[in-house]
């Protein structure tokens, strides 16, 4: 009886993450050097490009940094608990990786929501940018944006951190994602679910409609300004590829929340492949988006990259 009680009162302090498969070690590695040397390079550019220093390139280079930060969370150690096929991880160490891993993927999401914002203003509103995006409220955006997701995101592990874990120690999943951690727990878990809808009624629900927003009222802009023909498609384009980027995004990670919010029976190895999506796409095909196919950082990449070679030679 002593020894049941025990039992019942004790909580685990170590976990397995069991997310793991072999046939992810390649494309995971690959996967992860794109995002090193694609944000790199981007960040290199912007920074050493003089003309690059505005809002918006610097709000690109934050951007680029984030995703970096947020595989970095995760991949080095998945790519360990592969060669060992599991990994352990203290509690500390989860709920450490789980606050910076939900705090970086909500930065991005208010990064792009202010990225949308600055093209809103600097398209729909052209005589007031200087004034709308000046130095000050581009710190104060910074500011907000971490002042946010920090306390959102702290207010999740805070709830988590006195969970009893008396069960199963293995964690589902390839990092220590909120709910995957949460569902082991002997404790009512309903502030937690609470907590964790509400993480998507603060940053799904208020960034994707501000972001559509503001993206039709470019395209309402631009198409009115513009004649048909390839300015026009090329508008419609560039928008049409932003937001299906930052759809792919939301829509991966809301299903990943969702899926343990509702009991949603979700195969573990699907789970692990959409958390893998959630924070890779967007920090692999980012560089691309906002890099490539943007006129001003591709002229700065040949710029950077011509005066390197005068100076070489």
């Amino acid at each position: 009886m002593l020894d049941a009680s025990l039992a019942n009162d004790s909580s685990h302090s170590t976990f397995v993450l069991r997310g793991f498969s072999g046939l992810l070690a390649l494309p995971l590695a690959a996967s992860y050097l794109a995002v090193l040397l694609g944000n790199a390079l981007l960040v290199y550019v912007i920074l050493h490009v003089e003309r690059l220093h505005g809002p918006m390139h610097l709000l690109i280079c934050t951007l680029c940094v984030v995703d970096v930060t947020v595989a970095s969370a995760i991949v080095p150690n998945m790519l360990l608990g592969l060669l060992s096929d599991s990994y352990d991880i203290s509690l500390a160490g989860c709920l450490t990786q789980m606050f910076f891993t939900h705090f970086l993927s909500s930065l991005e999401s208010t990064l792009l929501l202010a990225m949308a914002l600055d093209r809103y203003v600097a398209i729909c509103l052209p005589l007031r940018y200087g004034a709308l995006m000046g130095s000050s409220v581009f710190a104060a955006l910074l500011a907000f944006t971490v002042v946010r997701s920090g306390s959102v995101m702290g207010t999740l592990v805070a709830l988590a951190a006195p969970l009893r874990f008396c069960g199963s120690n293995a964690i589902q999943h390839c990092y220590c994602d909120h709910m995957a951690l949460v569902s082991l727990a002997c404790d009512s878990t309903d502030r937690n679910r609470a907590a964790g809808l509400a993480v998507i009624l603060c940053f799904v629900g208020v960034d994707v409609p501000l972001i559509f927003l503001s993206y039709t009222k470019i395209l309402r802009v631009v198409l009115r300004a513009a004649p048909a023909g390839p300015d026009r498609w090329k508008a419609f384009h560039t928008c049409g590829t932003h937001l299906m980027v930052m759809m792919c995004f939301y829509l991966v990670g809301s299903i990943t929340f969702l899926s343990h919010h509702l009991n949603v029976p979700v195969p573990s190895d699907v789970n692990v492949f959409l958390g893998l999506v959630y924070i890779l796409f967007p920090a692999t095909v980012n560089p691309v988006i906002y890099g490539v196919r943007t006129k001003e950082i591709r002229n700065g990449l040949m710029r950077a990259f011509r005066v390197r070679g005068t100076e070489t030679g």
